[in-house]
């Protein structure tokens, strides 16, 4: 039975379930849910997570919420092609990388995207996005100067489906907004990865669909 992936366009968090599917080559259905529709109301969705929030797999009867938590299910269901590195060490590193993504990456990201996406354009505070953007720049800093070779972590990884979301949407805040962020918020390192991760063919065929327009 195939698996089934809820998701919603631009979601970083469903977008790195979506990338780790398509790159176990992986049987799945996707089911995209939109906010203003109400979907992630219904009863078909609510009644699988009590955090009304994607991504959720299904597979079987058996429900996984938590992106992270997804990928490491994906990676023990089908070890092949890897999401994670054979060697113990090597994959303990590539673990600690994706934590300190959710945690710190993903915080700075989410409070950036709450002063601009989320707060009416009338409504929106210079000194809030300055400090997000500031934080988010300081936090982007360790990470341009972290790992080497075409990928973060050794060859294209869990790492790099984690952290390619968040600063694929940090980009695209940027690019929309080049009045309210810092021209240089990603360094040249970390753009130039990002620039390699968006040629993959399973970025390409991953892309948010409402990003396209």
């Amino acid at each position: 039975m195939a698996l089934t992936l809820y998701y919603m366009s631009g979601s970083p968090y469903a977008w790195r379930a979506w990338l780790a599917l398509e790159h176990k080559q992986a049987a799945y259905d996707l089911k995209t849910l939109s906010y203003d529709a109400g979907d992630f109301k219904k009863p078909d969705f609510a009644g699988l997570t009590p955090r009304h929030k994607v991504p959720v797999l299904v597979d079987d009867g058996f429900v996984l919420w938590e992106s992270a938590a997804i990928l490491e299910y994906l990676e023990e269901k089908q070890p092949e092609p890897r999401l994670f590195a054979a060697e113990l060490r090597q994959r303990a590193v590539q673990r600690r990388m994706i934590r300190e993504a959710d945690a710190y990456v993903a915080a700075a990201m989410e409070e950036l995207a709450e002063a601009v996406l989320f707060t009416p354009r009338e409504q929106r505070s210079a000194e809030r996005i300055a400090t997000a953007g500031a934080a988010l720049k300081a936090e982007l800093a360790l990470w341009e100067a972290a790992g080497a070779g075409d990928y973060l972590a050794g060859a294209l990884s869990a790492v790099d489906f984690t952290l390619f979301p968040q600063l694929a949407l940090i980009r695209r805040m940027s690019g929309r907004n080049p009045a309210l962020l810092p021209a240089d918020l990603i360094g040249p390192r970390l753009a130039a990865w990002l620039d390699r991760m968006e040629a993959l063919p399973v970025v390409r065929k991953t892309w948010p669909p409402h990003w396209k327009a």
